[in-house]
């Protein structure tokens, strides 16, 4: 097993932070590759009083030329240097509307949302609510009347260093989020790896913060005079900064050299405008996480 083997969960998470899995030394051409499924509960959206609950699609592949596939994001290892991973990234966003974060049963690049997807779980008919805004109250869903945010290919880069071989600070650099397509989001988080805690248990815990600019935080978290007229909920300019802090748990389990029992749990705390928004009913929360992945 790599020194950090992270496999990146094909969810619908709005605020996904894109993870890149470490740079694992391998033969000429070759390359390796998990693939897997498994289910997931997490927000409606950032900072929703309701989780939903999704199916989840595993992807995992890195190329010894660098190049790799973790989830909805994909990048490109530049660095040969052991403690030091540094190279472009893109990564996925997907689609915000009335009924939360789109998501569905698809691989990597799929970002349909249709079909297989789960709709979110709320009293009732779900937040969608004849008679218009006057009925929002009644409703319980603040998305109701708000913009579609449509799903966007976010481009950036990360730097990760190894402060020890178990110790590593992870950084993202991500733009484009929201209509706009001027979104600005950059993630820290320290990751402690265990290896070996167990025989065949791997483990990483990891604590990060957020910061990010005003145009993604109005994206998510504003209400435009345009949308309070429709919704009602007052209208709200979110401004930029510390966007949250997050708390978080891997655990890798392999069953033998080819299956992997893969899950995880994070909880999420949003900070500053984005706690202070209309949308955000509560700015705890949590996200859990399981699935078998097949190494080939």
């Amino acid at each position: 097993m790599h020194k950090l083997l992270v496999l990146a969960l094909v969810g619908a998470c709005g605020a996904a932070v894109a993870q890149t899995p470490a740079t694992n030394p391998m033969p000429d051409g070759s390359r390796d590759m998990y693939v897997g499924l498994g289910v997931q509960s997490l927000p409606r959206y950032d900072g929703a009083r309701h989780n939903k609950t999704l199916a989840l699609p595993v992807l995992q592949v890195q190329w010894s030329n660098g190049i790799f596939v973790s989830g909805l994001s994909a990048g490109w290892h530049l660095s040969n240097s052991p403690s030091w991973e540094y190279g472009p990234l893109l990564a996925l966003a997907p689609r915000r509307d009335e009924d939360g974060i789109s998501g569905g049963l698809g691989g990597v690049g799929d970002g349909s949302g249709g079909g297989a997807g789960a709709t979110s779980i709320l009293p009732g008919d779900g937040g969608i609510v004849p008679g218009g805004p006057d009925k929002l109250s009644k409703s319980g869903n603040p998305l109701l009347g708000m913009d579609v945010i449509q799903r966007r290919i976010l481009y950036g880069g990360f730097s990760n260093y190894y402060l020890t071989p178990a110790l590593r600070l992870s950084n993202n650099l991500l733009y484009g989020a929201g209509n706009g397509h001027d979104g600005l989001r950059l993630h820290t988080a320290l990751q402690y790896m265990l290896p070996n805690a167990l025989p065949h248990h791997s483990f990483v815990l990891s604590a990060g913060v957020s910061v990010v600019n005003s145009a993604y935080s109005n994206a998510y978290f504003g209400v435009s005079p345009r949308e309070n007229e429709r919704n009602r909920i007052g209208a709200f300019r979110a401004g930029g900064g510390v966007h949250d802090v997050r708390l978080g748990v891997r655990w890798n389990w392999a069953l033998s050299p080819s299956w992997m029992l893969t899950s995880g749990a994070q909880a999420t705390r949003l900070l500053g405008d984005a706690k202070d928004s209309p949308l955000t009913e509560r700015p705890n929360n949590w996200t859990v996480s399981t699935a078998l992945a097949y190494r080939f």
